[in-house]
């Protein structure tokens, strides 16, 4: 087997593992970052400000300087790396768990906040007519929430998607670079630079820029095809 077509299949393993991961990812922020969304879009207390700061760290914060302190927290040596030690009987420094569990971290701002704006503009009218009528929290969200803000959870989806598959310093930090576990699309761009291999490094690196603009792209499309009654309220309420 020559050369190339060995960097082939280890570039195309390494796609596999980033589809899976930010998929993986992505499921796990829109699970966790709605009702985090959600809480904070009704949360009238004084430590909100700090929520949302903690929240929105990963924007600001370098990802080696997050990278360092989950791999100090993954290994064997304390405590949540003890913890799944003895359940699973793996260590979770340097696995596929750990890169999911590390890129949500990383992305969830990305997610909450897109949604948080979109309940906080939803307003407390529509939610009260609807227990009026006799629906429960669940129906009031599935009826009424999820439709109105489809959009913003689309955006909010797409941008967590997105951000996890661009990641490249948390998951070499806590995943390292193993082939078929954590080797990740942004690590074998780095490979292939490394070893003056500009031609694969080509095609790896245009394949993110295509693959973010396009969903940058739909982003701004969907929300452009938002109602002009919507655009008007937002407009009102930037005034």
């Amino acid at each position: 087997m020559s050369e190339s077509s060995l960097f082939a299949s280890s570039d195309m393993i390494a796609l596999f593992t980033t589809l899976k991961m930010a998929l993986v990812t992505t499921i796990i922020l829109m699970i966790i970052g709605t009702p985090l969304a959600w809480y904070l879009a009704k949360m009238k207390s004084r430590y909100k400000i700090a929520i949302e700061a903690f929240v929105a760290l990963p924007i600001v914060l370098p990802p080696t300087v997050l990278g360092f302190y989950l791999l100090i927290a993954f290994s064997p040596q304390h405590l949540p790396g003890q913890v799944w030690q003895s359940v699973t009987g793996q260590q979770l420094a340097f696995s596929f768990s750990a890169i999911v569990i590390g890129s949500v971290f990383y992305s969830l701002p990305f997610v909450v906040q897109p949604l948080q704006k979109a309940f906080e503009q939803l307003g407390d009218d529509i939610l009260e007519a609807g227990a009026m009528l006799g629906a429960n929290a669940v129906d009031r969200f599935f009826t009424i929430v999820l439709p109105i803000t489809k959009a913003s959870f689309i955006t909010a989806a797409s941008l967590g998607f997105a951000h996890t598959v661009g990641e490249f310093g948390i998951v070499l930090m806590i995943g390292g670079n193993i082939s078929g576990e954590t080797k990740v699309l942004s690590i074998a761009l780095f490979e292939h630079v490394e070893a003056f291999n500009y031609e694969k490094a080509h095609i790896l690196a245009a394949s993110l820029l295509v693959g973010s603009f396009i969903v940058l792209g739909l982003i701004y499309l969907l929300n452009y095809k938002k109602p002009t009654s919507v655009k008007s309220n937002k407009s009102v309420n930037m005034l």
